[in-house]
């Protein structure tokens, strides 16, 4: 068996090569089989190293699960720091940072679903509770990624909406055949617009100003070009 070097990693995203390479390992035998099938100690004897080198970056194979999703966060994030990304109205910054999510994992969407039916299992409820705790930072990131800055209870109603619509979207494109994900991401469209139209209808209750909003947050812009920020719900 080898030994690599577990310390080196990629000066661009501060992500290690070999965790890395033992993750797509793990997805390329996934595909020739089933998630619920591979083993770690599959995954070192395909890549001819010990499986105590696994151990330090996986202590179990729902690590695999979560770094999956990690990766998908890092695409979300990088496609975030493109220059366009900020000149594009909330609705269009949070449909196209949810699609690039989803894209991210597009070529092993059978592999997502079968993940998340093994985090989701009877008897795994510890792997449950991770699973509840990832949908919330995957939320946080996009509200981050989409430069939302509500407070209080402002926030709680956004994160719960936001929350609706990216599970609402997540489910429909674990099972979409379509090109692209066309009809995901049709949907997503959908329900970002019917909370624009929400936010627009509450906002002036909460504030008392002549307001014009632009195409989806919310965001109501007064003649003096003061921002009024509402809720997506």
């Amino acid at each position: 068996m080898t030994t690599p070097n577990p310390s080196q990693k990629s000066p661009e995203n501060g992500v290690d090569p070999l965790a890395e390479r033992i993750l797509d390992t793990a997805v390329r035998l996934a595909e020739e089989s089933a998630w619920e099938s591979v083993r770690l100690h599959h995954v070192a004897a395909e890549m001819g190293i010990d499986l105590e080198l696994i151990h330090r970056y996986y202590r179990q194979k729902d690590d695999l699960v979560e770094a999956w999703y990690d990766r998908a966060d890092r695409a979300m994030l990088a496609d975030a720091a493109l220059p366009d990304y900020l000149t594009l109205t909330t609705r269009e910054r949070l449909h196209r940072s949810i699609m690039c999510w989803l894209m991210s994992m597009q070529r092993h969407r059978r592999i997502s679903r079968d993940m998340l039916l093994y985090k989701f299992e009877l008897g795994h409820i510890h792997l449950q509770v991770l699973g509840l705790l990832r949908i919330s930072r995957t939320v946080q990131w996009l509200l981050e990624s989409a430069q939302r800055d509500a407070v209080h209870l402002n926030r709680v109603v956004e994160e719960i909406g936001l929350t609706n619509i990216y599970l609402a979207s997540f489910a429909h494109w674990l099972s979409d055949n379509s090109n692209e994900a066309e009809k995901t991401s049709r949907l997503l469209d959908r329900l970002l617009g019917r909370a624009e139209a929400v936010a627009r209808f509450l906002t002036p209750f909460s504030r008392k100003v002549n307001e014009r909003y632009s195409p989806v947050d919310g965001e109501a812009k007064t003649n003096s070009a003061q921002g009024v920020e509402g809720s997506i719900h």
